[in-house]
């Protein structure tokens, strides 16, 4: 266990998620205060309630509130008080344009400006690798609160982490029953550097330590060597014991649905959103979780930094065994 030689009173928002309590875990194992700003129902479509939400939250204080709302995040979550650094794993949960731009970026800067008046001197800001390449709602909001926290005067430490693996488990179930390993194109289109909530919430709790990770963004993956959405479908075949079967699916049926739920979302605005889904599952579908290299426009997974010791193929076994349960939230695609 790592313990801190310079504890710090710090404010955490969107710790009721998973890379939320991990880091809250984190961070209380290093001695430090930790205090949370919850909503009063969280979780996935505020499933749970205060009771539900403080227990995994144990040895931090819990306040709930309204991040979004200045008044409640003042009142209800500074309250006055001085804190020494800010730890944010909040996010959009959709990712559709209203809500990327009211919590990735709004809530943010205003929880920016309140943790100034509270004499917080370093945010730490869990982000996206994604934003190298911004084409969605939520990536240019990301991007936007990034601008802001490097150009406030406050010390920041902005981690962009590959993908999670609860990003990487949706089809467990559905070959566990089966049915064949869906993939986009042949499988080999993109590649990844997962990463653990545990590894994860390590290195977040460590950039208030570490001064190399001080006012600097920070690409992280997981241990081990990139991998491909096929190499996934083998590994978990192979873990099951049984011959590997894949459905290959065609990216130009994510171009049709696109274009047909964008054409219709002209007239009715919830399709709208489900445009934007439809178009943050192609981005994933064809886009690397790598270190994208500005000179040549590659994805380079030699570059991409790891740190860590869980690998996504521990995680499946992990799975398969019966050991972990998947919590994949809102942003599932299988």
């Amino acid at each position: 266990m790592v313990t801190s030689a310079n504890p710090r009173r710090v404010f955490v928002l969107g710790a009721t998620g998973t890379i939320g309590r991990a880091t809250v875990r984190a961070l209380l194992r290093r001695g430090h205060e930790v205090v949370c700003f919850v909503r009063p129902r969280s979780g996935v479509g505020g499933a749970l309630t205060p009771d539900d939400s403080v227990q995994p939250l144990a040895g931090a204080t819990v306040r709930f509130g309204d991040v979004t709302n200045p008044g409640s995040l003042a009142r209800e979550g500074f309250r006055g008080e001085r804190f020494d650094a800010l730890v944010s794993c909040l996010a959009s949960r959709t990712g559709a344009p209203r809500d990327a731009w009211a919590v990735d970026h709004r809530a943010h800067v205003q929880a920016l400006q309140a943790a100034r008046a509270a004499g917080v001197a370093h945010m730490v800001l869990l982000s996206a690798i994604c934003v190298q390449k911004p084409v969605l709602a939520f990536q240019r909001a990301k991007l936007a609160f990034e601008k802001t926290l490097i150009e406030s005067g406050v010390a920041y430490s902005i981690v962009r982490p590959t993908a999670f693996f609860k990003s990487l488990s949706g089809q467990i179930e559905r070959v566990r029953r089966g049915k064949p390993f869906l993939v986009f194109g042949d499988g080999t289109l993109t590649a990844c550097k997962p990463i653990s909530d545990a590894d994860l919430a390590a290195y977040l709790a460590g950039c208030l330590e570490d001064a190399g990770r001080l006012n600097r963004v920070l690409p992280i993956g997981g241990p081990g060597e990139a991998i491909t959405p096929r190499q996934q479908g083998e590994r978990l075949f192979a873990l099951l014991a049984r011959p590997p079967r894949f459905t290959q699916v065609p990216v130009a049926l994510l171009d049709a649905i696109i274009g047909v739920l964008g054409a219709a979302g002209r007239v009715l605005p919830a399709l709208a959103d489900k445009a934007e889904l439809a178009r943050i599952g192609r981005y994933y579908a064809t886009e690397s979780m790598l270190l994208l290299n500005p000179e040549t426009g590659r994805y380079d997974a030699a570059a991409t930094p790891s740190t860590g010791t869980e690998t996504l193929f521990d995680f499946y076994a992990d799975l398969v065994r019966g050991a972990v349960a998947p919590e994949r939230g809102d942003h599932a695609v299988f």
